[in-house]
């Protein structure tokens, strides 16, 4: 969920990836939904899913892309205007929540669109930004100077990142937000009761991923590290090698291999696991 250069997504029911040619594929939501609706999108840089975490209120999403003349592109669910995205120019990078879009402009302020009930669109003050995420209903990012800056809803301490330094990446779930040292190490705030957090023995880390309950992490080694809930087995990671990148869902994990091919465990209720025939997948 983060705002990088990502070929790979995933987003509660549906998953989305980045080609080398610019084009994206989606998998799950039965491809009928409206989020997988990416067959004639061309000319894109990243893409990401917006997730949110599973329950009997929640389920419709979006898909972002952005394209290499820094305009962006959005399909799924607008109810809160999160697609409203057209006018947009110069963006470097974007990042997709609950309801929200964010974008990060070249010269390092945030533009967003969607719901701010939370605040988690209040991002307007933000400067000198490199990298955003967007959790269910908070927003992160890491300023140039490799500290941290939050909004949004803070029950559970999911914002409480004032203090973190020497970043690389951010990347924000349902109630936690997860971080990436340029020493390699992870850390994490925001609620323990799934163990969501249980990042700090993690070493050697190039890229992170924060899900709804779980967080996934890749080492220099391309093996996947997992914390946090497993009811689906989206923790089921331990197998996986020559890994190049991860993007966690609600309940899925999908990794990307070398060979630009996918791989994808956890919850497949809605077809969002079903990407070993992706090929190609962009490796940044």
């Amino acid at each position: 969920m983060s705002a990088h250069s990502s070929a790979l997504a995933a987003g509660r029911r549906h998953s989305v990836g980045l080609r080398r040619d610019g084009t994206v594929l989606a998998a799950g939501s039965g491809l009928a939904a409206v989020e997988c609706r990416v067959e004639g999108w061309a000319g894109v840089v990243s893409v990401v899913a917006g997730n949110v975490h599973t329950a009997r209120n929640t389920g419709r999403s979006h898909t972002v892309a952005l394209r290499s003349d820094g305009t962006v592109l959005a399909t799924g669910w607008n109810g809160d205007g999160q697609c409203d995205i057209s006018g947009w120019r110069g963006v470097t990078a974007v990042a997709a929540g609950w309801r929200r879009t964010l974008g990060l402009l070249a010269n390092g302020r945030v533009v967003a669109a969607g719901r701010c009930a939370e605040g988690q669109c209040e991002v307007e003050p933000w400067r000198e930004m490199v990298a955003l995420s967007c959790g269910d209903w908070h927003s992160v990012g890491v300023r140039s100077d490799g500290s941290a800056v939050a909004t949004g809803n803070n029950r559970r301490g999911q914002c409480a990142v004032d203090g973190w330094r020497g970043l690389a990446a951010i990347s924000a779930g349902y109630l936690h937000t997860v971080g990436l040292g340029t020493d390699g190490r992870a850390l994490a705030t925001g609620d323990r009761a799934t163990g969501a957090c249980e990042v700090d023995a993690w070493e050697d880390v190039v890229a992170l991923d924060a899900g709804s309950h779980h967080t996934v992490g890749v080492t220099a080694s391309g093996r996947v590290l997992a914390a946090g809930d497993n009811s689906y087995g989206q923790c089921g990671v331990d197998g996986w090698r020559d890994i190049v990148a991860v993007a966690a869902g609600s309940t899925h994990t999908l990794g990307l291999r070398g060979d630009g091919t996918v791989v994808g465990t956890g919850n497949n209720a809605d077809g969002q696991c079903e990407v070993d025939t992706w090929s190609g997948i962009h490796r940044f």
